[in-house]
């Protein structure tokens, strides 16, 4: 859900913004203000994700409110002056409308919004060093195919690239990677849903799995193949 706090010192500005909100779904309207002081409280109360705010508001603008909120929420500028159009882009504004607003060009902005709200949420995953005795290999987790075990080492499948032995438990790679889309299967291997392409059953003890960026599949045996068709029902 994405929290709104509308600020405008114009009930009837107030009212068309949420008109123009309106048709988006997972959007909720947390409170209002028309006044600096009154937004300042309402956003620290709140902690809203966006903020739609008005530059003149009568005893001060929303640089000052800005000014006075450590951290700011993501801010969308609604305004009938053109000309603050370059400070506002000094603050970081997501973007900056000029009243009256059209729905579509509202929507664009909107659609920015959830694009950062969603890069803020998805926690970066760092590469992973992946250590041999000939070299040393930066991989991104996305590079990922299947790791699996073989005694105390791992032999971990990269996209596009020649596989690796690496000495490193399976349970280490499990509490490095994220889940979704990485998941083990039984003891000896962990995937990488995200490249898993084609699933092929031969019979209940040998499953073949098909991953973008490898040529071989990778072959499972009866446990890991019900684990896998459960997470797959899963998500349906």
């Amino acid at each position: 859900m994405l929290r709104v706090v509308i600020v405008d010192d114009e009930p009837l500005a107030r009212r068309a913004l949420r008109r123009l909100l309106k048709p988006h779904a997972g959007v909720s309207v947390v409170g209002e203000a028309d006044t600096v002081v009154a937004a300042c409280a309402l956003v620290t109360r709140e902690r809203p994700e966006l903020m739609l705010l008005d530059i003149e508001l009568g005893q001060g603008d929303g640089f000052d409110l800005l000014a006075a909120l450590t951290p700011s929420p993501l801010v969308v500028f609604v305004t009938a002056h053109p000309h603050y159009a370059v400070e506002a882009f000094k603050v970081r504004a997501v973007d900056y409308l000029l009243k009256p607003i059209a729905q579509e060009r509202f929507d664009e902005a909107l659609g920015r919004v959830r694009a950062l709200v969603a890069r803020q949420e998805t926690p970066e995953v760092p590469a992973l060093e992946l250590r041999t005795p000939a070299r040393t290999v930066l991989a991104a987790p996305t590079d990922l195919c299947a790791i699996r075990a073989e005694g105390d080492f791992c032999h971990v499948l990269l996209a596009n690239q020649p596989p690796l032995m690496i000495l490193r438990s399976l349970s280490q790679f499990e509490t490095q990677l994220p889940n979704p889309p990485f998941l083990r299967l039984d003891r000896s291997i962990l995937i990488n849903r995200d490249r898993l392409r084609r699933i092929d059953a031969r019979t209940r003890d040998d499953v073949h799995l098909s991953f973008q960026g490898l040529s071989e599949p990778v072959q499972i045996g009866r446990t890991a193949a019900a684990r896998l068709r459960e997470a797959m029902a899963g998500e349906r």
